[in-house]
């Protein structure tokens, strides 16, 4: 029955985007990540993302994270400087103690620049952040 279905909420995980120096290429570059701000280890972590707008479209791509521990991140990917004039859409999924969690994280198109950037939980850096 319907009724019976426990569907858990998702709190104090978010997804961070940031822009950092890239070594290998001498380039600023933005980079997504999962921040896990609960008093717990997340396991089997999968995150499947994807760019759109009303004309185009991305690839799906996915990323079997594994575990993030508590109060800890872990990278995600590049995002192309493109693709920050796209609505950006990130779906996590993860088990906590034997139970299925699963939230869906938009970035709306242009949201990802500079001037929204605030301070991040567990990183101690500055970014753009959603919960």
């Amino acid at each position: 029955m319907k009724k019976d279905i426990e569907i858990p909420v998702v709190e104090d995980v978010y997804i961070a985007v940031v822009k950092e120096w890239d070594e290998k290429f001498l380039n600023q570059d933005w980079y997504a990540y999962i921040i896990n701000d609960r008093g717990i280890a997340i396991e089997m972590v999968l995150v499947v993302t994807k760019g759109y707008d009303e004309e185009r479209k991305t690839s799906l791509l996915r990323h079997g994270i594994g575990t993030i521990e508590s109060k800890s991140f872990a990278k995600i990917e590049m995002i192309q400087e493109e693709l920050l004039s796209m609505n950006n859409e990130f779906s996590v999924t993860f088990f906590e103690k034997g139970k299925l969690y699963d939230k869906k994280y938009l970035f709306k198109k242009n949201t990802i620049n500079e001037n929204t950037f605030q301070d991040l939980p567990v990183m101690k850096r500055s970014g753009v952040l959603m919960k």
